[in-house]
């Protein structure tokens, strides 16, 4: 286990294996390609032929450097091609029973101290490596596909692992440039045992025909920053390992949230497993293609829906960021905006933080000197909510508070004209005790801006029971016209990101808590292995602790499922004021400003 890992073996090309054999052959190792497929050595042979091509092209290696390469690429498909291997590492299917065969085949072949690793994103190592006649040099080494552009390797130790097999693969890791990341032997790791959560939440919310596959997508994408959505994530996946990993995820954790969405079972079962079977949650052009085409689910062109009332003029309440960048997006599409605060020097000082942000959207060359003041002449500001009498949209942004908004609609129900649309952009709250605290139910619905405002593309437009086919259309119409991605929702609590995000968020303090694994680790794992924009607990502390728990307690309150319990860690927190970057300190200390 000391001497370097300069002949490594992949057992297993698939797209795994080939990209692992991929980068292992650039930076400079000899490659032994094993696969009982001889269609499939000779695909991962054309690969690394194409990869190392376009390479070329692209000048980032010579054309002499390439043959290196290729020459020290060599497939078989015999596993005693192993056996003069310091290295083995193995992406056979995801099932105990394929990898087993492969781990006892190979102590019957490869030296007692070469390094047997497991490519498993599920599977216990522990359980693996017991079947070895080595146990301690066995241990789990998980890449993310693509492997040549994701850098997170997660080294996966069992309590039986040798420490200096761990040591020899971590050196691997950083010298082929990836950030390696260990952790203990649990189902799904860091990166996988939170996203495969979030992913089969998502798989369950449109299997409830909650929301459309293309909103849920859409609404993780641009709310969150995230680079797929879920359901389209699932589909490169592979609908069938989702639901492998899972299984296992269950099988460890007992957790409901971990247990497979049924519709993952159907489709497996029908051979719809996603791109690499030409349809899964989506339709594609042919098996293994990324194209989506369009089939019976498709929705038709984005055509506003007819009957819709017309609107010239909004009313924004609040003096807060999120009322203020509401109420520049309006303005800045054209509509008249009254913004009314509890007091005129409220509504003045919100009215000067727009003003503040157009300024600096004129430095920036975004808009022009021009531009920026006919915006501002289109937004009035006022102490009173009578303002609100001749608009055809009032949009509440007040406190997160059920009683205060509810006082509000009130008071909306007097005050504005027959037909004017009533909409909160409440994040947890039901839209419906809102409408019921008018004369106008039908009027009422929610629009749920994401912050900041200006930036977010998103609004989840949010329906009720109550609520009107006609105000539906209007405020999905106005959205597109505010350049806003509107997505349908029911109101339930967290309607589609919130419900989706938090639970994620929640397991991700869990780790914590329990000690699987450190802040910084979790971190970098779903930046890196997730292509998450921000780590959890970056982004628990910018969202704020105290707003956290409360949306937690909102869903669990809601759905009851044990699994959505606050994590009492969140919750000693936030009793301590400690709420993350607001009041200096969350899970992390930042420096007062």
């Amino acid at each position: 286990m000391d001497t370097p890992l300069s002949t490594i073996a992949v057992v297993g090309l698939g797209t795994m294996g080939t990209g692992i054999a991929d980068v292992l052959v650039r930076a400079g190792r000899e490659v032994i390609g094993i696969d009982i497929s001889d269609t499939a050595a000779a695909q991962a042979v054309a690969a690394l032929e194409a990869s190392t091509a376009r390479a070329v092209a692209r000048e980032r290696i010579t054309e002499e450097e390439r043959q290196d390469v290729l020459a020290r690429f060599r497939t078989f498909s015999d596993l005693q091609a192993a056996a003069e291997a310091d290295l083995v590492i193995e992406v056979v299917p995801e099932s105990y029973e394929a990898k087993q065969e492969v781990f006892r085949a190979l102590d019957g072949i490869v030296r007692p101290g070469t390094i047997v690793a497991t490519g498993t994103n599920a599977l216990s190592v522990t359980r693996l490596a017991a079947d070895s006649a080595h146990p301690e040099r066995v241990l789990g080494l998980h890449f993310f596909t693509p492997v040549q552009a994701m850098k997170l390797v997660e080294v996966v130790s069992s309590v039986l692992t040798d420490p200096r097999a761990v040591e020899a693969v971590t050196r691997l890791a950083l010298d082929l440039g990836k950030e390696p990341v260990a952790v203990g032997d649990r189902a799904g790791f860091i990166a996988d045992g939170l996203l495969f959560g979030y992913l089969n939440q998502a798989a369950a919310m449109y299997e409830a025909k909650y929301a459309s596959r293309e909103d849920i997508d859409a609404a993780m994408k641009l709310g969150c920053g995230l680079p797929m959505g879920p359901l389209a994530l699932l589909d490169l996946i592979g609908v069938d390992t989702a639901r492998t990993v899972l299984e296992a995820m269950y099988a460890d954790s007992h957790d409901r949230l971990h247990a497979p969405a049924p519709i993952l079972k159907q489709l497996s079962e029908a051979g719809l497993t996603g791109r690499k079977s030409g349809r899964g949650f989506y339709t594609y052009e042919a098996p293994g293609s990324g194209e989506v085409v369009r089939d019976a689910l498709t929705p038709l062109g984005s055509a506003a829906a007819a009957g819709g009332r017309e609107v010239r003029s909004v009313g924004v309440a609040g003096s807060g960021t999120m009322a203020s960048g509401i109420a520049e997006v309006f303005a800045k599409a054209g509509y008249q905006v009254v913004l009314a605060a509890r007091s005129q020097e409220k509504a003045d000082t919100a009215k000067a933080r727009i003003a503040k942000s157009l300024a600096r959207s004129v430095d920036k060359g975004r808009m022009t000197g021009e531009a920026r003041d006919a915006t501002l002449a289109l937004i009035t500001p006022a102490g009173t909510l009578d303002a609100f009498a001749d608009v055809d949209l009032a949009l509440e942004a007040v406190a997160e508070d059920l009683e205060i908004k509810q006082e509000l609609f009130a008071r909306l129900d007097k005050i504005c004209k027959p037909g004017a649309v009533l909409a909160t952009t409440t994040s947890s709250l039901p839209v419906v005790a809102c409408a019921r605290a008018t004369s106008r139910p039908q009027d009422v619905i929610g629009m749920h801006f994401f912050n900041p405002a200006p930036a977010m593309k998103l609004v989840e437009i949010v329906r009720t029971v109550l609520t009107g086919d006609d105000v539906h259309a209007t405020v999905r119409e106005v959205t597109t016209k505010i350049r806003k991605h509107p997505v349908d929702c029911g109101d339930r609590a967290g309607f589609i990101v919130n419900a989706l995000l938090f639970p994620y968020l929640n397991n991700a303090i869990k780790m914590v808590q329990e000690h699987y694994a450190t802040l910084d680790d979790i971190d970098a794992a779903m930046k890196l292995g997730g292509g998450y924009p921000m780590g959890p607990f970056e982004l628990l502390d910018v969202v704020g602790l105290d707003v956290s728990l409360a949306i937690e307690q909102v869903l669990h309150r809601e759905f009851r499922d044990p699994g959505l319990a606050p994590a009492p860690l969140l919750e000693h927190l936030v009793a301590a004021g400690c709420l993350g970057r607001k009041t200096g300190r969350g899970f992390r200390e930042y420096a007062r400003r």
